[in-house]
């Protein structure tokens, strides 16, 4: 039940709970309640559900729960209407013995957001316990010589209560020989003791029996008695007599077995063996203290036999009686208060209570991960505890209420960085040395969605051969996603897009988990030089992230286009030509010349003439250029020489294997002087002839220079803009060097980064500029006689 201020609730009945305080104190968040103990199942004890100012409709989805530490079965809301009430019986004096403070320590939770509350129920205590005695009859033996004012102590009655309801009062049966002194409250450790206020004697009364009544303080009173039989015996006058009736010691708790905790004295005014004493425990002394002290019956020494723990008794008294021997024998009275000093023997004890594991990486700041208690057994300064954190992670421990601690999320988290904390929290008290304790707390973290696949580098140069067979592979692409499980599951996708006249997917496929990359059709160096295309690596999560890998497919040549001859511009038989050479020409003077083009690119379009050598081929005046495939004389003509001679010309590429052609050159030797004026007009019409195309080649080669030269100029500025927006300068990014080839008639160069087509007015268009300078000397060259003949076809 909750008070509040200004408002008191009266009965004229026996109230079954009280009104406390329940207020929010700044900053703690904190609810009293009230309940007594012995209260029956179901006792209203609050409407906690209102006080939290909850609604009820919010306490199951944000999973209202209460925690507490021990019995945490005492106490039970009730979801349907909020209320706090007794779920099974409440024994103060088991709980909290005999504490003047009892509460149950309750812990409120709810998730959506995660709140924390703490809520006190006070267990008052009522009158259940009657004041008990430790035996139902006393027996006390008086001799009658004993004087006026003579005080035998008894022990008092305990009641299990606290408050009003132990505070005992004491009435004796009426008496005339005997008074009871009770001992006011500051002398609660005084024992009751019977005065004898009238002297006794024995023949008159050798028996007397007294009734000595407990009654406590609670409403209604209960009541305890003890039968006090009193013998009075005769002869020995004087009993012992100790040097106090009350002794204090301090004592720590821990000391060894045998350690002394006082030396008692005690005197008898009497001679012999009425003044011999021997000292022992009073029959009330309970077995504890007999287990854990003794005395010595001759020297009054009491000493240590057992474990003296402080948390278990803070104090020990000890009733401690010296009896002489003589007849009957006497006994003096007297009080040993042992105190017992706290020293540092119990370590922290933690408790951590895991809320929400694991925890997403994306979690705020300020979220609470786990709730931790502590405990110490101790008291003062040994018993206040300190909480750390260690090593230094992202989390910080704050403190909600005394002794209670929250483990939040200080920092933002990266999976991919670290993926599991090894926290550990140490509890350590205030005494000295300090003792601690310590709790390992794993906190796993969950992946979210945060990383997009990354290739190893943002575009691929790759190679392949024309010709290739459909479906071969030619690469593969590998991402790698820093997240895990579905957030790291990698998949792969072409970039759609023309090439040309076709969808790129004609061309290339790329399989979606394993990322190669396969041609799907055979690739023609002669047809596409260079295939540029992106590949898309998307991961599985949600949202989906992803990125692109730029992949430049160069086909490379291969010989698989023989020499093609051009067509000469008159045509005879098919590839054969006729030449009239005069017998008068000298040596070196071109007779015809073959020209052929090979559809490749680099060495296998580089052609070379030779001719194929048969019987005769030793005689033979001619010879042709190697790489011009110009037929030259050798020698000066006679008429020996045969007059029709057949010259074979094999054209081969460089490439591996060569491919050739062959061309049929038949050249028939004619006298000078004989030679028909249509020769003349022929051979003026030929030099007509040449002089025209020559014009043509003139201007063939400044245009094929001057396109080259923008070209190479653009090919350099394109490489320029590419290595500045890849890579910085001096970063050591790789390049594309040009391919370099040389033999011992020339060198050339042909760039694997950019081909450009260059056209020929004489023959198809070809893949590469070549530039050689032959090393072997050419013949020497007359304009004046230079003829120019076309092979027929």
């Amino acid at each position: 039940m909750v008070y509040r201020p200004g408002y008191i609730t009266e009965s004229p009945q026996l109230l079954l709970f009280m009104v406390t305080l329940a207020a929010w104190e700044a900053g703690s968040g904190q609810l009293y309640y009230s309940v007594p103990e012995e209260a029956k199942h179901g006792t209203f004890v609050g409407r906690i559900a209102q006080d939290l100012r909850l609604e009820l409709a919010e306490l199951v989805p944000r999973l209202f729960r209460v925690a507490s530490k021990g019995r945490g079965d005492l106490l039970e809301v009730n979801l349907q209407n909020g209320i706090l009430f007794v779920n099974s019986r409440i024994d103060r004096e088991e709980l909290c013995g005999r504490s003047a403070e009892c509460s149950v320590h309750l812990e409120v939770i709810v998730d959506r957001p995660l709140q924390v509350f703490h809520v006190e129920v006070e267990v008052r205590d009522i009158n259940d316990n009657p004041p008990l005695f430790p035996a139902t009859q006393k027996n006390l033996f008086i001799a009658e010589s004993r004087p006026l004012d003579s005080r035998f102590p008894l022990e008092g009655a305990w009641d299990a209560d606290v408050g009003a309801n132990a505070l005992l009062t004491y009435r004796l049966s009426p008496s005339e020989y005997f008074s009871l002194d009770i001992p006011p409250n500051h002398e609660q450790v005084k024992p009751l003791g019977l005065v004898l206020r009238k002297p006794l004697d024995r023949e008159a009364a050798s028996e007397h029996s007294l009734l000595l009544v407990a009654t406590d303080g609670g409403k209604p009173e209960l009541t305890g008695t003890v039968q006090v039989l009193i013998t009075v015996l005769d002869a020995n006058d004087n009993a012992p007599v100790f040097d106090r009736t009350l002794y204090t010691v301090r004592l720590a708790e821990n000391v060894s077995i045998g350690t002394r905790v006082i030396n008692l004295n005690a005197s008898d005014l009497d001679e012999g063996v009425n003044g011999d004493i021997a000292y022992s425990f009073s029959s009330d002394v309970s077995a504890d203290v007999k287990s854990k002290f003794h005395v010595d019956a001759v020297s009054g020494e009491i000493t240590v036999t057992g474990l003296i723990d402080f948390e278990e008794s803070k104090t020990y008294k000890i009733q401690v009686e010296a009896v002489d021997t003589g007849f009957p024998p006497l006994a003096g009275h007297c009080t040993v208060l042992v105190e017992v000093v706290d020293v540092n023997d119990n370590a922290p004890q933690l408790t951590v209570t895991s809320l929400s594991f694991p925890i997403s990486e994306d979690t705020q700041p300020d979220t609470v991960i786990t709730l931790i208690s502590v405990f110490d057994r101790d008291s003062g300064t040994n018993g206040q505890v300190t909480c750390s954190l260690s090593p230094h992670v992202p989390f910080k421990l704050v403190s909600t209420f005394k002794n209670y601690y929250s483990l939040v999320l200080d920092n933002v988290l990266d999976r991919e960085r670290v993926s599991n904390y090894k926290l550990v929290v140490t509890a350590r008290d205030g005494g000295s040395p300090a003792l601690l304790a310590t709790a390992s707390v794993s906190v796993e973290v969950a992946d979210v969605n945060d990383n997009a696949p990354v290739f190893a580098q943002p575009e691929y140069t790759v190679f392949v051969k024309e010709n290739n067979p459909p479906g071969s592979h030619i690469f593969t692409v590998s991402a790698r996603d820093a997240d895990a499980q579905e957030n790291s599951r990698v998949s792969y996708s072409l970039v759609e897009r023309r090439v040309g006249e076709r969808a790129l997917s004609s061309y290339v496929s790329v399989h979606a988990e394993s990322g190669r990359v396969f041609a799907l059709q055979p690739l023609d160096h002669e047809e596409l030089e260079l295939l540029q295309f992106q590949v898309s690596a998307r991961d599985a999560g949600v949202p989906v992230l992803g990125s692109n890998v730029t992949l430049q497919v160069f086909v490379l040549d291969e010989n698989d286009n023989a020499p093609v001859l051009i067509p000469p511009r008159v045509v005879g038989e098919s590839n054969t030509m006729s030449e009239l050479v005069p017998l008068s020409v000298g040596i070196g003077h071109v007779v015809a010349k073959v020209r052929a083009v090979d559809a490749d690119s680099g060495y296998n379009a580089w052609l070379s003439y030779e001719l194929v050598p048969d019987a005769d081929s030793a005689r033979c005046p001619f010879r042709v250029g190697l790489y011009t495939g110009e037929i030259s004389t050798t020698r000066i003509l006679g008429e020996a020489d045969p007059v029709r001679q057949r010259l074979l010309v094999l054209v081969k590429d460089h490439g591996d294997p060569a491919l050739t052609a062959t061309a049929t050159v038949l050249v028939s030797l004619v006298e000078s002087g004989l030679a028909p004026k249509t020769s003349s007009r022929g051979v003026v019409g030929i030099v007509g002839s040449e002089d025209s195309l020559m014009g043509v080649n003139v201007y063939l080669i400044v245009a094929i220079c001057a396109v080259s030269s923008l070209l190479v100029l653009t090919l350099l500025l394109y490489s320029a803009l590419r290595c500045s927006a890849v890579s910085p300068v001096g970063a050591g990014a790789p390049g594309k060097p040009p391919v370099l080839c040389s033999s011992a008639l020339g060198s050339w160069s042909c760039s694997q980064q950019r081909q450009q087509r260059v056209c020929s007015g004489e023959g198809p268009p070809k893949t590469d500029l070549m530039a050689f300078s032959p090393s072997l000397p050419q013949g020497p060259l007359s304009t004046d006689n230079v003829s120019v003949k076309y092979f027929s076809y």
